[in-house]
């Protein structure tokens, strides 16, 4: 059974990000509210996930705008609360009634209705960007490509990660770690991710960070990295399971590539839910990469890596640039 839930924190982003209005870890609160902000324009909408992506911006006293990111996604159903959902009154409104199918269009009350809201503020433009409807393509990067166009690519950009930096040094959010090996060179820590509201299980997602800070991404790991990989996979499975009640037979571990920030971390997700980036075009299985490894210790540093990018990124005009899409 999931512990009472805790302050949210997204693991996907570059920059800290802010829930507007929302208690932070601490008991701090965000130096505004979602009534502050004033919607320009629907960046990109999913009806199957029930998720819209908002460009907003926050009036300031000069009367000058400042840009944010609002992403607004229903909550998940909480199974306990299900039978409330019918129980208690609220407005039924026919749609259809055919034979043995009715359909109804239902407002419930607000405690049954939850939205969840994230803030991304101030946004830059390249947040903005990155909600954005965009073409994806993908590509298939070399070693060379990695080290010529990628490599110093990555090098060339300054998102900050301090945000990790924080939860590793426990600056930030120390009360809401589930399992720390405090190892500095094959330890890590495990904190849920913002995408989970931590109220059911089935779409349970934690990110494991770990402490040495020299490793950006698949690229860089060798055999020399297995025992922190395996500390991973082992521990991280046994906290889920101890805190959660979740068994490792019932988890996705795995690594992004590219990854969102370049600090090296590995996502735990419910094997059942659908997680963004979880696709594989991206994703590695934290277990095959171990085999990999053990098998070749330079296995990421020869074999060529497919991974999508959107049309706007910089990225990929350096590879259309370099005549490699």
């Amino acid at each position: 059974m999931a512990e009472a839930p805790q302050p949210k924190r997204k693991r996907e982003e570059e920059e800290e990000e802010k829930n507007g209005g929302a208690a932070a870890p601490g008991g701090a609160t965000a130096a505004f509210t979602l009534s502050d902000l004033r919607v320009r324009r629907v960046l990109r909408e999913s009806a199957r996930d029930k998720i819209v992506f908002l460009h907003a911006e926050k009036i300031g006293l000069s009367g000058e705008g400042t840009d944010a990111v609002v992403i607004l996604e229903k909550t998940p159903f909480q199974e306990e609360k299900i039978p409330d959902l019918l129980k208690k009154p609220m407005n039924a409104e026919l749609q259809m009634h055919n034979d043995i199918y009715c359909t109804f269009y239902l407002s419930p009350p607000p405690e049954l209705s939850e939205i969840k809201a994230t803030v991304v503020y101030p946004a830059t433009e390249k947040h903005i960007q990155k909600y954005l409807r965009q073409e994806v393509h993908l590509i298939r990067e070399t070693w060379e490509d990695y080290k010529n166009i990628t490599l110093p690519f990555i090098q060339s950009q300054s998102f900050s990660i301090q945000w990790v930096y924080n939860i590793l040094e426990k600056k930030a959010e120390a009360d809401r770690i589930v399992h720390e090996n405090p190892d500095p060179s094959s330890g890590f820590v495990l904190v849920p991710d913002l995408k989970w509201n931590q109220n059911q299980l089935d779409d349970l997602y934690l990110i494991a960070l770990v402490h040495r800070r020299e490793i950006k991404s698949l690229r860089d790991l060798t055999a020399e990295h297995l025992p922190l990989l395996r500390n991973v996979l082992q521990e991280g499975k046994e906290a889920i399971a101890k805190r959660f009640g979740v068994p490792g037979s019932q988890l996705r571990i795995y690594l992004h590539y590219q990854p969102s920030y370049h600090h090296l971390h590995v996502h735990f997700t419910a094997l059942g839910y659908d997680a963004p980036g979880s696709s594989v075009e991206r994703a590695h299985l934290l277990a095959d990469v171990i085999d990999n490894l053990a098998m070749d210790s330079q296995y990421y540093q020869k074999r060529a890596l497919t991974f999508p990018l959107r049309a706007d990124e910089p990225l990929f005009k350096k590879f259309q640039e370099a005549g490699k899409v």
